[in-house]
């Protein structure tokens, strides 16, 4: 596809493109745009042809492909823009609240973030769309246009986005002082690999990453699944397994002796990086600088 090409896209079959991919089906989007269901499927084929790309899956919901994902980025950025630009120049729905929408991963969203999000001033008007997802995750829900912004892993920045680096998380082995003597006392690379295991979800290789640095193809087979950063916590101190802890969250229970440290040598750090669209969006300033300074606060340097 050509420069020009890119240039001279209708905003029209952009939107109807972004809501075909919001509302999950060519009717739904119809309906949501107050035009036929065949308006919409013409729109979205006429864009196809003028990029010469397939731009959607037809699947139940229909989902973006990777040129699909490219313009539906760009219908969110231009809407942000056209929002910005009403509320400069108070015209109507300028009182509205702006909606500003980010991936956060659940451990950050536990300890720090969400005290970022109080520092920000209370003008301009901001409502938050927060969602969460793992740190090695986030970019593809910024990459796929569907958040303007991501605390993530990656320092490698997104196309059509910035990148700052914010600090470490730094994960604590632990375990609950008496699973700890039960399962864990002895010669660790051995012993760990039999032990019952605390995990967040199915895809979390966190526990895994550390059985390998001992020499293991990976944790036990007895796991305990916890998908919140809260319960997982919790789960490590009531003894159900170990588990790699934030050490804000392990800092207390290690101090009420609910925890200890098996491995106090071999904590990780995990570097988190704030991503955002390349926007002179005053809304997305506004949030940038009071995660950054927040960070600067909680995180390790």
């Amino acid at each position: 596809m050509t420069t020009a090409a890119f240039a001279d896209l209708p905003l029209d079959q952009v939107r109807t493109l972004l809501a075909v991919v919001d509302e999950g089906t060519f009717d739904a989007a119809a309906a949501a745009l107050h035009v036929t269901p065949s308006a919409v499927s013409q729109r979205v084929k006429a864009l196809e042809q003028r990029t010469g790309r397939v731009l959607l899956l037809r699947t139940k919901p229909v989902r973006p492909t990777d040129s699909g994902a490219v313009l539906v980025r760009l219908a969110r950025q231009v809407a942000r823009l056209e929002r910005d630009a009403y509320a400069e120049l108070g015209l109507s729905g300028a009182g509205e609240p702006t909606r500003v929408s980010v991936a956060v991963n659940a451990d950050s969203l536990a300890t720090w973030f969400l005290g970022a999000l109080t520092r920000v001033p209370r003008e301009p008007r901001l409502c938050f769309e927060l969602r969460r997802e793992d740190e090695d995750h986030t970019a593809t829900l910024l990459r796929e246009g569907v958040v303007m912004a991501a605390v993530t892993s990656s320092p490698d920045p997104v196309p059509g986005c910035t990148v700052r680096y914010l600090g470490r998380m730094r994960y604590l082995p632990c375990a609950n002082p008496g699973f700890a003597e039960r399962h864990l006392h002895g010669p660790l690379r051995e012993l760990l690999v039999e032990a019952p295991v605390v995990v967040f979800d199915r895809r979390d290789d966190f526990q895994d990453g550390f059985a390998r640095r001992l020499g293991h193809d990976g944790a036990g087979s007895a796991r305990h699944y916890v998908p919140t950063s809260e319960g997982f916590a919790e789960s490590v101190a009531a003894g159900l397994g170990w588990g790699m802890v934030p050490e804000p969250q392990a800092e207390p229970l290690l101090r009420g002796g609910r925890l200890v440290e098996f491995a106090p040598d071999l904590a990780v750090d995990v570097p988190l990086y704030w991503q955002q669209w390349k926007l002179d969006s005053p809304a997305l300033v506004t949030v940038a600088e009071a995660v950054v300074a927040a960070a600067r606060e909680e995180l390790r340097r």
